[in-house]
């Protein structure tokens, strides 16, 4: 999905796209191939310097910093339900996908953060944080719940500092809750577990994302409006040829709806007076 991202935003004209990847060969044919306007940097996103690295090289060399798509992601290729024999603890379980999933995407976030603010000029319409989380992020999903519950944290992250980023920074950040999409997340004995006539095409993911981008007055495949000036903090279900704004769940009571305001920082001039150390 980050290739197919990377091609739609060179056809669109106008970016030059960075790419991330742990295989060096792979990555570099890759960035050849799409010309002169693509770079490739070999990183392995589960480092925060590894990361950093990155960030400040594309940002040196660039002098600024529009969008970033945290989009790196595996599942887990173990048995979480397997019955283990003697006695004693049974082996520590493998997390990578915890690591990947969603430790990556928090540092990339903050990554992106600190240097969107430093861009000395910025575009009126917001720069652009976009996450890729799961219809795995707002359903259960028994045969994958590591991955489920990575990407369930990437819904929660995503907007729980929406509104601060937009409201500190005009920064829009969004989530991608793409259904099945047939890229190499699995293998194709395991893609063939799936009804084909399911599987959402790549094509339409490049859509949303561009959408959410460019931003502005957004509408939905129900006609579910959003306003520009709310074109954030929004998870975008995608099934097939399909996009929904997916809301969180209502509050049960005012005494939770007040309680949950509290810790809402957008536009607390105080804030600080919160993390402070004692």
């Amino acid at each position: 999905m980050g290739l197919a991202v990377a091609e739609g935003l060179l056809k669109k004209g106008g970016w030059n796209v960075h790419l991330l990847d742990v295989n060096a060969q792979r990555g570099q044919e890759t960035a050849t191939k799409l010309g002169d306007r693509a770079h490739f940097y070999q990183t392995n996103v589960t480092s925060y310097a590894s990361l950093a690295g990155v960030f400040e090289r594309v940002f040196k060399s660039e002098g600024r910093l529009d969008f970033v798509f945290a989009n790196a992601g595996i599942v887990e290729r173990w048995n979480f339900y397997e019955t283990h024999s003697g006695s004693g603890p049974p082996p520590e379980p493998d997390q990578a996908v915890i690591d990947i999933n969603l430790k990556a995407v928090i540092s990339t976030s903050y990554l992106a953060q600190h240097y969107f603010r430093l861009c000395p000029t910025k575009d009126a319409a917001g720069q652009s944080l976009i996450m890729t989380a799961s219809t795995g992020g707002l359903y259960k999903a028994p045969f994958c719940s590591m991955y489920t519950a990575s990407k369930h944290g990437v819904v929660g992250f995503m907007r729980s500092i929406a509104d601060h980023y937009y409201a500190h920074d005009n920064i829009r950040v969004n989530a991608i809750c793409p259904s099945s999409v047939r890229t190499n997340l699995l293998d194709d004995s395991a893609w063939s577990e799936f009804p084909q006539e399911y599987f959402t095409p790549i094509e339409k993911i490049v859509e949303t994302v561009l959408m959410l981008i460019e931003g502005g007055d957004l509408v939905d495949t129900k006609g579910v409006k959003i306003p520009q000036g709310k074109d954030f903090g929004r998870a975008v279900e995608i099934s097939q040829t399909n996009h929904y704004f997916r809301e969180q769940v209502e509050y049960s009571d005012d005494v939770l709806r007040a309680m949950m305001a509290a810790t809402d920082v957008a536009a607390d001039e105080t804030q600080d007076k919160r993390f402070a150390k004692s």
